[in-house]
C-alpha cells in the first residue's frame, strides 16, 4: 500500500471497525455513526480517489477515528491486504458490517431516470409480491390491492427496456453479495476471534432475500434448513442458478423473475449469516435489510433516507452482550427469513 493511503493514528483504539463498501450512501453514513461513538472505523472502498475522498470528508467533520484502506471485495489478495493491514495497526477486529453490494442488472440509468416512475409504484411491486398469497384467500376487489396491482404492473412493464438481466451482471452480483463477503469474512475471522467481547458481524441483505420469494419450494426448504445447511450447499444453489440463468430457465425452474441475481444472493447470504452464527456462538452475527433506502444501487428510487438505512446495521454493530445472532432484521426489527 502507498504511503499516502495510511492514514491512521499510532494508538490502539478500544475497539475497531471495518465497513465495507463505505465510499458514499449509508455505507459512508454508518462508518460516521460508529466513529461518532468512538469506535476506530477502517472505512473501505474498490475505488481508491473515492474511499479517500470519503475519508477526508468525515476526517474535516472532526471524526479524527476514521482511516481508509482500498478493498475490492471480488479480489482475495485485496481482503489478505485488509487483514494484514488491521493486524500490523490495531491488532484485532471487533465489527464487520459487509455492506458492499452490486444489483446483478445492466441498467440504462439516463433512461430509467427519463421515465419518472412514482417511487410507490417500486414499492408496491414489492408489497404486491409480498402479499401475493393473500390473493388467493381474499376478496381480489378490494381497491386497495387493485391500486396496488396497477402501479406495480405499470412499473414493470415499464422498465423491461432499460433494465437487462444478464449472465454476466448476475454472475458479478452473486462474486460480489455473496462471494464477496464470504471472502472478506474469512480474511477477516482469525482477527475477530481475538475480539474479547464477541465480535459483531452484520451482513446487509434485503427485503429481496426473505424466502416466501422464492418459488421453487425444495430450494426454499434447504435454504430455510439451518439445522443440516451446509456452505457447499450454498455454493451448489449458486452454481444451480448460474447455469439456469445461462440456460434462460429461471421463470421454468422456480426462481426469483424481480432482480433474480441479487434475490438468490441475497437469500443466500442470509443462510451464510445463520451458518456462521452456528459455527461461531460467542459471537453476534446478522443479517439486515436497513429499508428501501434512497441509494445508487436502486438508482435512486428509493423512499428512505440514508439515515434512516443506517439505523438497522448501527444498531447490530452495537449490539449488547447477550443480544440475538443468527438472525434477520428488517431495520430494526426481528423478522422472519
Amino acid at each position: 500500500m502507498s504511503q499516502k493511503l495510511e492514514m491512521h493514528s499510532t494508538s490502539k483504539p478500544d475497539k475497531c471497525a471495518v465497513v465495507t463498501g463505505a465510499n458514499k450512501g449509508f455505507g459512508l453514513e454508518i462508518v460516521r455513526r460508529l466513529a461518532s461513538e468512538g469506535i476506530q472505523v477502517v472505512l473501505t472502498a474498490r475505488n481508491e480517489k473515492r474511499g479517500m475522498d470519503a475519508t477526508t470528508s468525515l476526517l474535516a467533520s472532526g471524526l479524527s477515528n476514521v482511516v481508509f484502506h482500498q478493498l475490492d471485495v471480488r479480489d482475495p489478495a485485496s481482503a489478505d491486504s485488509l487483514a494484514n493491514f488491521i493486524q500490523s495497526e490495531y491488532g484485532r477486529l471487533d465489527i464487520l458490517v459487509n455492506n458492499a453490494g452490486a444489483s446483478g442488472v445492466v441498467v440504462d440509468e439516463e433512461g430509467l431516470k427519463a421515465l419518472n416512475i412514482d417511487p410507490i409504484a417500486w414499492v408496491s411491486m414489492e408489497l404486491l409480491i409480498q402479499y401475493s398469497g393473500l390473493l388467493k384467500k381474499y376478496d381480489r376487489n378490494t381497491l386497495k390491492l387493485i391500486e396496488l396491482m396497477q402501479l406495480s404492473g405499470k412499473a414493470n412493464n415499464i422498465v423491461q427496456g432499460v433494465i437487462k438481466h444478464t449472465y454476466e451482471s448476475g454472475e458479478e452480483c452473486l462474486d460480489t453479495n455473496y462471494f464477496g463477503c464470504k471472502r472478506v469474512t474469512e480474511a477477516l475471522m482469525p482477527l475477530l476471534k481475538l475480539c474479547s467481547s464477541g465480535a459483531r458481524i452484520i451482513n446487509v441483505s434485503s427485503l429481496r432475500s426473505e424466502l416466501k420469494r422464492l418459488p421453487n419450494e425444495q430450494i426454499r426448504t434447504e435454504l430455510g434448513d439451518i439445522c443440516s445447511l451446509t456452505e457447499d450447499q450454498l455454493d451448489c444453489i449458486i452454481k444451480q442458478f448460474l447455469h439456469d440463468l445461462k440456460q434462460g430457465k429461471l421463470e421454468e425452474n422456480g426462481w426469483p423473475m424481480m432482480l433474480p441475481a441479487y434475490s438468490i444472493s441475497k437469500m443466500t447470504l442470509n443462510a451464510y449469516t445463520r451458518v456462521l452464527a452456528k459455527k461461531y456462538p460467542d459471537m453476534y452475527i446478522n443479517c439486515v435489510h436497513p429499508g428501501y433506502v434512497n441509494t445508487d444501487i436502486n438508482w435512486h428510487t428509493g423512499t428512505m433516507s440514508i439515515e434512516e438505512g443506517a439505523k438497522g446495521p448501527v444498531m447490530l454493530a452495537l449490539l449488547p452482550n447477550g443480544g440475538p445472532s443468527g438472525c434477520y432484521f428488517d431495520q430494526t426489527e426481528k423478522a422472519e427469513f
